[in-house]
């Protein structure tokens, strides 16, 4: 693991995400930057392309039962494959209150790793084969990690589930 020097004490979140990540024995290096308006200025600060961001989104399947999607940063859910994939016909997202309850990590700042509840997590098939960055549990901090091996460490099921943004 390698890291840039942070600029304040690290958060609870940051330290849980992190801690998951080293637990989970995949290579991460961490990158620590201030507050960020677009894709494209957070992908400059990480050092990768903007399809190689990778947003965390909590999606609601049903009463207590939530779900990781793992999206490429220029790319959506596509709601149709991901119900298709699922077998269901009604999904949903949370409200922000609901996603940090069930996640321990408010909006902007969701991973999977160090959640405080394990979820299944589906990730784009985009993801896997390079290098990406997911949220590292606070704002403006991320984990460069190799994309095969965050599917693998979170026994991710990978399928087409995204259109472009």
């Amino acid at each position: 693991m390698s890291d840039d020097a942070p600029a304040q004490p690290p958060s609870d979140g940051e330290r849980r995400a992190l801690a998951a990540l080293e637990a989970a024995e995949i290579g991460f290096s961490v990158s620590r930057h201030g507050p960020v308006s677009s894709l494209a200025e957070a992908a400059q600060a990480r050092g990768i392309e903007p399809s190689g961001i990778v947003k965390t989104i909590v999606v609601r399947r049903g009463d207590d039962d939530f779900l990781f999607v793992l999206v490429p940063g220029d790319r959506t859910i596509s709601w149709p494959k991901l119900r298709a994939l699922l077998g269901v016909s009604r999904l949903s997202m949370p409200d922000a209150a609901t996603a940090r309850d069930v996640t321990g990590y408010e909006r902007g700042t969701i991973t999977p790793f160090g959640s405080v509840r394990e979820w299944p997590v589906v990730a784009d098939s985009r993801i896997p084969g390079r290098a990406v960055s997911i949220g590292g549990g606070a704002h403006g901090v991320a984990a460069t990690v190799d994309g095969d091996e965050l599917t693998k460490a979170l026994s991710a099921t990978v399928a087409d589930v995204t259109d472009p943004e």
